[in-house]
């Protein structure tokens, strides 16, 4: 299984959907991206993926109000979560998409595994905490990214991963905790291998 290794780079967009109902085929194998609209989730695939503009970076976070799909090869699909949590979008709106985000773990079969990206300075805010219950309720393995690694020193950094590690503790599922830069490339591999051993798991099956 450690043989199995995709090739990131190829990603490339395949579509958007507005919610659950619109999304392709519920076939092949799904890996979501989760977070906070300011968590880096987009910078965070353009580095995995080794491309600049796969997934579009804003400086008005909150803008992908969308669920976007790209496929790194036929039957492995990443899948881009609108960000969560930001202030400028109607409550009404907030709502609407907590349910959908639900939907979307819950339901989505063809989902096995989701990474949930959290700025390393302000990890675990409500809605990660609510975004890490509800995975674990649908029995996924969860990769928490601690992004913007390099906003910290070493010492901080490593202080912060080993705290958000014994803070996970009490929800008690399959959760992996790693920091992440994108800008120097710091936890890019272990992200790629995790994919990978995802992805892995479910062909074997």
């Amino acid at each position: 299984m450690s043989e199995f290794k995709l090739n990131y780079h190829k990603t490339h967009f395949l579509t958007s959907a507005a919610n659950i109902t619109q999304l392709p085929e519920d076939t092949g194998i799904e890996i979501a991206f989760a977070g906070r609209s300011n968590a880096g989730k987009s910078t965070a695939l353009n580095a995995l993926t080794n491309q600049k503009n796969l997934a579009r970076t804003s400086k008005t976070p909150g803008r992908t109000q969308l669920i976007n799909l790209f496929e790194v090869e036929p039957q492995c699909k990443l899948v881009d979560l609108p960000g969560y949590g930001y202030a400028a979008v109607p409550e009404q709106m907030k709502l609407q998409w907590q349910k959908s985000l639900a939907e979307y773990l819950q339901k989505r079969e063809c989902l096995r595994g989701v990474v949930i990206l959290m700025d390393i300075r302000h990890p675990l805010k409500d809605l990660d905490q609510q975004m890490i219950e509800w995975a674990v309720a649908s029995q996924l393995p969860v990769l928490l990214l601690l992004t913007k690694a390099d906003k910290l020193s070493q010492s901080a950094r490593s202080k912060t991963v080993k705290m958000v590690r014994e803070a996970i503790l009490p929800f008690q599922g399959d959760i992996q905790v790693e920091p992440l830069s994108a800008m120097n490339k710091l936890g890019v591999d272990r992200l790629a291998a995790k994919l990978d051993s995802w992805f892995a798991e479910n062909f074997a099956e």
